[in-house]
């Protein structure tokens, strides 16, 4: 018998989006900075790095690439379920989805989140948009997002073995006394402090990840290697505080400290999004050239096989979690799986209260 993925007749993909072309560049950064005011100067001046990749975004390539992943690894283990694909941003948008998803007559879809940790940015603020697009869609189907999966073994396998593959590549005698730089997308510090149900969730979930690997590292190598958790890609006032210290930042310490090699793991992105292309393989690797330190960047999970399985079991878990029964979840490092329905309150908005699928409130 297949695997039983009831009360589910569906699977959703939800992403971020991405524009595909140079003339979608600027619309697309509309749509991201909505109600923020910012003018279109500004927005041309952040979508000039989209010129250095031809005017476009590898991130809905790589939906696209992750979509049929997902489709084999549950057509090849037996499961016959429909999967789709939203982005909150850009084309195909998450309205599109669900009307699709409504002339297909589907009832109730679990909803996997290209987002591993807790955030508003990276949780409710994708929760506030599946409440926008049903809103939109009268007689949508019942939508359930699945947990957050920082700390899923998939995961955090397939980030182990890219730390340890670019460790590989470091030259041999700089390999010894290299560092291990873990990156993420950097956020205001008051996007932090109310992030999860009680606060600071963000970085405590990173960091949880970056000992895990640091942990299973020093296992297959037999040496700890020093590591820090930095942070790229940070917009808004300069006034404003937001989570430090950046990678170039961090790069130019480890120069004044006489370090020779570090390794940029990527470990708050799932895939190469325009972060990982321009912020590191562009930027943080021009600073690591100029300062002299040798420098690999490992590869984000992507489409790892491990990565794919564990969107599967996610669904599974939350299946049998619906009909009442007690599956077990599997997570590994300090803290314990995450919560399938978010509290109230949780990585509340800054802006103010707004309708959101999937919690309490």
């Amino acid at each position: 018998m297949p695997p039983a993925v009831d009360p589910y007749d569906a699977l959703l993909l939800v992403s971020f989006g991405g524009p595909e072309r140079p003339e979608d560049v600027v619309p697309f950064l509309r749509n991201v900075t909505a109600g923020k005011n910012i003018p279109d100067e500004r927005l041309v001046e952040v979508g000039a790095h989209y010129s250095l990749f031809g005017g476009r975004s590898p991130i809905n390539d790589q939906n696209r690439a992750l979509l049929a992943a997902i489709r084999e690894d549950l057509a090849s283990n037996g499961i016959d379920l429909p999967v789709y694909w939203g982005n909150r941003n850009w084309d195909p948008y998450l309205t599109d989805a669900l009307e699709q998803m409504k002339a297909d007559g589907i009832e109730r879809a679990a909803v996997f989140l290209t987002s591993a940790y807790s955030s508003y940015s990276g949780c409710r603020q994708y929760r506030e948009d599946l409440a926008e697009a049903v809103a939109r869609v009268p007689g949508a189907p019942r939508l359930d997002r699945l947990r957050q999966y920082f700390n899923h073994p998939g995961f955090v396998e397939a980030n182990v073995d890219a730390t340890l593959a670019a460790l590989a590549l470091l030259p041999e005698d700089a390999r010894h006394d290299a560092h291990l730089a873990f990156v993420t997308h950097s956020i205001p510090e008051q996007m932090n402090a109310t992030s999860g149900p009680t606060g600071n969730a963000y970085v405590a979930q990173h960091r949880s990840l970056m000992d895990e690997i640091g942990d299973r590292v020093r296992e297959e190598t037999g040496h700890r290697y020093p590591a820090a958790l930095v942070f790229c890609s940070r917009s808004g006032p300069p006034a404003a505080p937001w989570l430090e210290p950046d990678v170039n930042d961090h790069l130019a310490k480890l120069h004044a400290q006489q370090v020779p090699a570090v390794v940029l793991v990527p470990i708050g992105f799932v895939s190469d999004h325009m972060e990982v292309v321009y912020d590191l393989d562009t930027e943080a690797m021009a600073t690591a050239r100029e300062l002299g330190i040798a420098c690999e960047r490992a590869a984000t999970a992507g489409v790892d096989p491990r990565f794919v399985a564990t969107v599967r079991d996610l669904l599974l878990e939350r299946a049998a979690i619906e009909r009442d029964e007690h599956p077990e979840r599997a997570w590994v490092g300090s803290l314990p799986p995450a919560w399938d329905v978010c509290a109230a309150g949780c990585c509340e908005n800054p802006r103010g209260p707004k309708p959101a699928l999937a919690g309490l409130d």
